[in-house]
């Protein structure tokens, strides 16, 4: 059975938070927390915080869940909204900055899927 979590609109660029997804996905829930607890980038909490709400809405499905059998099916990272901002150049120029968002979700599987 899978469990999903999501966060959207995170303001990080996309590209800084798919390296750790990228990290975890296949990893059982135990060992994907510590690898992000130890990881020093800023995206790591949101997606350790995503990981701990995917296992506390098994959690809250089925109490008898065992943490070992589950682990990260899989961790999108999707382009979100960006903010234009403006920074002044040079004879009256202005360039603009894009400061990035992004969707992340995380899915979590025990590997039993349900036959139809």
């Amino acid at each position: 059975m899978d469990f999903t979590a999501t966060l959207r609109f995170a303001r990080i660029a996309p590209k800084k938070v798919r390296l750790i997804a990228r990290l975890i996905q296949g990893m059982g829930i135990n060992q994907a927390l510590t690898v992000l607890r130890i990881q020093k980038q800023r995206g790591a909490p949101m997606v350790r915080k995503l990981v701990q709400a995917a296992w506390g809405s098994a959690q809250e499905k089925d109490a008898g869940y065992d943490e070992d059998q589950f682990f990260v099916k899989s961790a999108c990272v999707d382009d979100g909204p960006r903010i234009k901002r403006m920074r002044p150049r040079s004879m009256g120029r202005a360039n603009v900055i894009l400061k990035r968002n992004c969707h992340i979700t995380v899915i979590l599987s025990d590997g039993n899927d349900a036959a139809n």
